[in-house]
């Protein structure tokens, strides 16, 4: 298998196209063993999947990733060939200096590191202009060398430009992409790709939605079929694209071109998100100390495979499904708009 495919942020920190997601600790998705989390980490490491996606509101994440990279120093093992991505979310509230840099230092703490790689910043509502004080800190804060990629979450294209255009330098926004949502492609892929963001994207695999097993099912919608927070809101997600039976229609697709390919259906939607302009990486979920952690690596590593090539053909049959859907934009807005009122 050829090594993992990586890219290079605007501060210079280099991350893998497929980043391990660690939304999965934060209690949504079954109950977690922090100790068997830790364990299981190794493993996509050696996979040579090195970069993991956190948050300080991921319940216990970034002590699980903390912990893992204390063994790591304690066994001699360079912690130097981890990426750790973390975000802030605070509740809106005083954003002075001395209020973001505690909570910096809080995660840096958990996750043992003395800098943070990457800051993602999230914010809850634009009405608050104080997202514009806390960047402006955290910009400091880069500068005084505690950061080393100042990046966004599920912020939109208009706020994207208002802060850019205060020259604070944003290295990415993290935003859901996917065969389901292409609500990036509207505005921000364009923004993104002239102001050199990457994008980094979750719900690609719609929660574990896109693939092979659903395929000819009936649909779910009791709460035992949708049992993680994933299932339920990237179910919901394509309630509002389009519904079940284009959803099955798409799969069929899928699966002919996986087919062809030799792959998973899984594989071939990653693929299709990592092709898109202005797209350096997809976050996929990884089950960290919860039944099946690692069980799809081996999908992982075949999507962001230079081997793996769409075809004009691919995507034209993709497109003859996607193209019936409902307008996202129009029906949810731009990006991360779903979070705010």
């Amino acid at each position: 298998m050829s090594p993992v495919p990586k890219v290079r942020l605007s501060g210079g920190l280099e991350i893998c196209r497929v980043l391990n997601g660690m939304w999965q600790v934060s209690g949504a998705h079954g109950a977690v063993n922090n100790h068997k989390a830790v364990e299981a980490m190794q493993a996509y490491v050696d996979a040579g999947l090195t970069t993991f996606d956190m948050a300080d509101i991921y319940g216990p994440a970034e002590d699980i990733f903390g912990q893992f990279n204390n063994q790591r120093c304690k066994s001699g093992n360079s912690t130097t060939g981890l990426q750790s991505l973390t975000k802030y979310v605070p509740q809106p509230g005083p954003m002075d200096r001395k209020v973001v840099l505690k909570a910096l230092q809080r995660s840096m703490a958990r996750m043992h590191v003395d800098s943070l790689d990457c800051v993602q910043f999230h914010w809850w509502d634009y009405r608050d202009k104080r997202y514009l004080e806390a960047l402006g800190h955290l910009s400091d804060l880069q500068q005084e060398g505690l950061i080393r990629e100042l990046s966004l979450t599920n912020f939109d294209t208009q706020r994207l430009e208002e802060i850019t255009s205060r020259g604070i330098r944003i290295s990415s926004n993290q935003v859901q992409y996917s065969l389901i949502d292409q609500r990036p492609a509207a505005r921000m892929e364009q923004f993104c790709v002239a102001n050199n963001i990457q994008l980094l994207t979750y719900g690609t695999l719609a929660g574990g939605l896109l693939s092979e097993r659903h395929l000819g099912k009936t649909e779910p919608n009791s709460r035992a079929e949708l049992y993680t927070a994933s299932l339920s809101k990237y179910k919901n997600m394509i309630d509002s694209w389009g519904g079940w039976s284009l959803f099955q229609d798409l799969l069929i697709v899928l699966e002919t071109v996986a087919r062809t390919h030799d792959c998973s259906v899984a594989s071939v939607a990653t693929r299709y998100v990592l092709d898109r302009p202005a797209v350096g990486g997809v976050i996929v979920g990884c089950r960290l100390g919860i039944s099946g952690a690692g069980q799809h690596l081996s999908d992982t590593l075949r999507s962001c495979s230079p081997a793996l090539k769409l075809t004009e053909g691919d995507l034209a049959a993709i497109k003859t499904v996607t193209r019936r859907s409902r307008d996202l934009m129009a029906l949810i807005g731009d990006c991360g708009d779903e979070y705010r009122s």
